[in-house]
C-alpha cells in the first residue's frame, strides 16, 4: 500500500463523485410527473422505464460494489469455489424469465408497489404480507451496509481517512459525505436517481474491467503465469487450519455444496426487495421478458471479474482484509490516473445499489406495515412522505452496522439474507401459478424455514470463524449443501402438509382479489391500474 493519500486517483475518484451526485439531483427532473407526490412515481419513476433503463437498473442492484469487491476477494482467499456466484447468475435467468412477467402484469394491474402487496392481495393475509416484508427489510439492510464497506475500502487504500491512528471522526468523515449526499438526491429524486446513474456506473465497470482483463496479465507474464503462482499459492498449507489454502479447481467433496449453493442463490436473487422494485419500475411486461435474456451479458462480466483474484495472488498482494485485495491490486497495477477511475466505479458502483435497496425497503415499510398497521387511511401523498423518511433511516440503520460493528457481522447477516429471502418462494413465486397452497400453511412454512436456516446457520462453523457457516449435511442425503436451499425443502413439506390438514378441516381461506387475466396483462389492456385498488388499500385484510 503506497504510504500517504494517492492524490491523483483521489481527484479522478472526487471528479466522478461530482459528476454522478449532479445527476442524482437532476434525475428529479428527468421524466418528471405533473404529481410526483406517490410511490409510484417517487419509489418506482413512474412504471415508466423501457428496456435499456431497466437494464442498467437492474444490473446497477443485482452486481454491486460488493459484488465488484467480494467476488474475487473470495477466489482470492478459497480460490475456485467462489465460482459460484457466475453459475448462479446464469441459472437464475430461466427460472426468472417464468415469473416476473407474470409478476410484472398482476403488480400493474392492481397498482402493487411490492411484493408483500401481491401476497396480500392473492392470499387475503396480512399476517402473510408482514411475514414477507419484515423479511425483505432484514435482508436488505445489511446488504446496503455493505455497499458502505466498498466504498470505505477505496478510500483505505486511496489513503483518505487519516489512517488507523485518526479518531473515528477524521477517519469515518469521507464515509459520512458519501452517505449524506446519497441520502439527500434518494430523497429528492427517488428511484429515478439510480436509474439514471446507472448509465455511468455500468460504463465504468465494463471499462475498469475490460482494461484489467488485458492489462494486468500483460505485466504479470500471461494467464499460464497467474494460474501457475495461483497455484502454488494453494497448495500451500494454511497454518491456522492444517489443509490447503484453496484450490483451482473444487474438489469432488465439494460439488453438492457449489451446486447447491449457485441453485439457492440463483432462486433468491430476484425476490429481494430492491430486485422487485427495479422489474415494477418497467413500462410493460415485454420490458422484463427481453431483460431476461440481455442481463446474462452481466454474467460474462462477473466471470472476468473474478479472475482478478487468481491476478491479486500473482501480483503479490497481501493484505489482511480480503475485501481490500482488489483494491490494493489495481493500486498496485495501474497508474495512478487509472486507480482512481477504478476507484470511482467501485464507489459509483456502491451509490446506485444503496440507493435502490434503501427506496425498496421503505416501501415495504410504508405499505406493508405503516399503512395496513398503522394508517390505513393515508393518501398516496402520505405515502410518499412517509417512503422518503423511512428511506433516511434504513440508510442510517447501514451506516451504524458499518460504523459501529465489526465488519463480519454485516457480511453474516447478508449471507442470513439468501436464506431468509428463499423462504419467500412459496408464498410470492407459488402465488404467481396457483393459490392452492392456505395461507396459514404459508405463513407456518415460512417460519420453520426461516428459524431452521437461521439456527443452522449459526450452529455451523465458517473458514474464519466459528458461527454463520453457509453449508451444512443435507438431512438424509448426507452431503454437504446450502443451507438456506435445505431450508427452503424444509418449509415447502411444511406447506403442502399443513395445507392437506387445514383444508380438511376446512378453515377459512382469505379472498383472492386477481383473476387469471391479471397475469398476463400488459400496461395497454383495459383496466390495467396505477393504484391500489380500494380492497388493498384501505379495507382491513385477513390475518
Amino acid at each position: 500500500m503506497k504510504d500517504g493519500v494517492n492524490g491523483v486517483a483521489l481527484a479522478v475518484f472526487l471528479f466522478f463523485f461530482v459528476v454522478v451526485t449532479a445527476m442524482g439531483f437532476l434525475a428529479a427532473r428527468w421524466r418528471k410527473a405533473e404529481n410526483a407526490d406517490s410511490l409510484d412515481e417517487w419509489g418506482l419513476g413512474g412504471r415508466s422505464f423501457g428496456t435499456w433503463v431497466t437494464w442498467f437498473l437492474l444490473g446497477g442492484d443485482l452486481y454491486t460494489a460488493y459484488t465488484f469487491v467480494a467476488v474475487p476477494a473470495a477466489i482470492y482467499a478459497a480460490g475456485a469455489a467462489g465460482f459460484f456466484a457466475v453459475p448462479y447468475t446464469i441459472i437464475t435467468y430461466p427460472l426468472v424469465f417464468t415469473f416476473l412477467p407474470r409478476l410484472w402484469s398482476v403488480a400493474h394491474k392492481h397498482g402493487y408497489v411490492t411484493s408483500s402487496d401481491f401476497v396480500r392481495g392473492r392470499f387475503g393475509s396480512r399476517g402473510l404480507s408482514l411475514a414477507l416484508a419484515v423479511t425483505g427489510i432484514l435482508a436488505t439492510m445489511p446488504y446496503i451496509a455493505l455497499q458502505l464497506v466498498g466504498i470505505q475500502a477505496v478510500l483505505d487504500v486511496m489513503g483518505v481517512g487519516g489512517g488507523e491512528n485518526a479518531n473515528w471522526f477524521v477517519k469515518d468523515l469521507p464515509l459520512l459525505i458519501a452517505f449524506g449526499v446519497l441520502a439527500a438526491y434518494t430523497y429528492s429524486s427517488g428511484l429515478r436517481a439510480p436509474a439514471l446513474i446507472a448509465f455511468v456506473k455500468d460504463a465504468l465497470i465494463y471499462i475498469v474491467i475490460i482494461v484489467a482483463i488485458i492489462y494486468i496479465p500483460i505485466k504479470l507474464g500471461g494467464f499460464e503465469s497467474i494460474f501457475s503462482k495461483a497455484g502454488a499459492a494453494f497448495a500451500a498449507e494454511n497454518p491456522a487450519t492444517g489443509k490447503p489454502r484453496g484450490s483451482l479447481v473444487p474438489g469432488a467433496d465439494a460439488q453438492w455444496s457449489y451446486a447447491t449453493l449457485a441453485l439457492g442463490s440463483a432462486m433468491a436473487l430476484f425476490l429481494y426487495p430492491h430486485s422487485v422494485t427495479a422489474v415494477l419500475s418497467s413500462r410493460s411486461r415485454n420490458v422484463i421478458r427481453r431483460n431476461t435474456t440481455i442481463l446474462p451479458l452481466y454474467s460474462l462480466m462477473l466471470g472476468l471479474l473474478a479472475m482478478l483474484g487468481f491476478m491479486a495472488i500473482a501480483a503479490g498482494v497481501k493484505v489482511k482484509n480480503g475485501q481490500l485485495a482488489i483494491p490494493q491490486l489495481f493500486e498496485d497495477m495501474f497508474p495512478d490516473w487509472f486507480t482512481g477511475v477504478a476507484f470511482a466505479a467501485i464507489g459509483i458502483g456502491a451509490l446506485v445499489p444503496a440507493a435502490i435497496m434503501s427506496i425498496a425497503a421503505a416501501n415495504l415499510f410504508t405499505r406493508n406495515i405503516y399503512k395496513d398497521f398503522l394508517k390505513p387511511d393515508a393518501s398516496p401523498e402520505h405515502e410518499a412522505k412517509v417512503s422518503k423518511l423511512a428511506s433516511l433511516l434504513v440508510k442510517v440503520g447501514a451506516l451504524v452496522f458499518v460504523l459501529t460493528l465489526d465488519k463480519t457481522v454485516a457480511i453474516n447477516f447478508q449471507l442470513l439474507g439468501g436464506i431468509w429471502i428463499l423462504q419467500t418462494v412459496p408464498a410470492l413465486v407459488g402465488g404467481l401459478f396457483t393459490r392452492w397452497p392456505h395461507r396459514w400453511a404459508l405463513l407456518a412454512g415460512w417460519a420453520v424455514g426461516m428459524t431452521y436456516g437461521t439456527w443452522r446457520a449459526y450452529a455451523t462453523p465458517s473458514a474464519t470463524q466459528d458461527h454463520f457457516g453457509n453449508t451444512n449435511l443435507i438431512p438424509l442425503i448426507g452431503e454437504k449443501g446450502y443451507i438456506g436451499l435445505t431450508a427452503f425443502v424444509l418449509n415447502v413439506i411444511v406447506v403442502i402438509v399443513a395445507t392437506f390438514a387445514l383444508r380438511a378441516l376446512k378453515a377459512p381461506d382469505g379472498v383472492d382479489l386477481t383473476r387469471p387475466s391479471d397475469y398476463t396483462a400488459d400496461a395497454g389492456d383495459p383496466g390495467v391500474r396505477a393504484e391500489l385498488p380500494p380492497a388493498i388499500a384501505g379495507a382491513p385484510g385477513g390475518h
